[in-house]
């Protein structure tokens, strides 16, 4: 799931929004988790340019690797440090979902991975970004991130690499291709999984606002109900 006012937050009582203990997200711009995300963002053209015209794959695994390790570090300093911000709760998914979905083109128009399993990836988050418009119309941002999603993003992330170094003709090519399929097929089922959770929550926050809108004419009579906080 891009400032520290474009995205609408949802609203406290939501049931998935309200935890104990929930950190402390600052509007904080310039911080190093932040500038990890941006250049493990910044990697995504460098990746598909080096895959599709110079076939350098050994730099492109070079570039997914600096991707891994940014990812895991931005998140977990963030933590640390007391950094975690809006900027970088949008800054991280955006760059896992860029990397996905720029690393199934390249790898399709090499032909690293059939077209099917492309057009399985991307209907899913095509279904997934037609829920947004409705989101926003309430006054909602984008869903919050499931665990399920987060694997399900981990297998495709670690996948990637594997299919990629399977392409060539050594024995380490042999040995990565067959637990690269492993870590896509169990990526892309996590995936859809996923998805389903979030139509539920979707469907659930949905339900739960129009209850909330109808209260107020059931227990004030005709009285116009006070306008939501948004």
């Amino acid at each position: 799931v891009s400032g520290d006012d474009a995205q609408p937050q949802a609203r406290p009582t939501d049931p998935w929004t309200a935890r104990a203990s929930a950190p402390v997200v600052t509007s904080t711009v310039l911080n190093i988790p932040n500038a990890l995300s941006a250049v493990r963002l910044a990697g995504v053209p460098l990746f598909v340019w080096l895959v599709l015209f110079p076939h350098a794959d050994g730099l492109a695994l070079l570039v997914l690797m600096v991707s891994g390790w940014t990812d895991y570090f931005d998140g977990k300093l963030a933590r640390r440090w007391n950094q975690i911000s809006r900027m970088g709760q949008l800054l991280d998914p955006l760059a896992d979902r860029l990397y996905i979905l720029g690393t199934v083109y390249a790898f399709t128009v090499r032909g690293v991975i059939p077209v099917a399993l492309t057009v399985v990836l991307l209907s899913r988050d095509v279904i997934l970004a037609a829920f947004l418009p409705l989101l926003r119309r309430r006054g909602y941002g984008p869903l919050p991130v499931h665990f399920l999603g987060k694997a399900a993003t981990f297998n495709l992330l670690y996948a990637f690499p594997l299919l990629l170094l399977a392409e060539g003709r050594s024995p380490l090519a042999a040995a990565a291709r067959p637990v690269g399929w492993a870590f896509t097929m169990w990526g892309t089922f996590l995936y859809w999984w996923a998805a389903v959770l979030y139509a539920r929550q979707f469907r659930d926050l949905i339900a739960t606002d129009r209850r909330r809108e109808d209260l107020p004419a059931k227990t004030s009579g005709p009285q116009r109900p006070a306008a939501p906080i948004r």
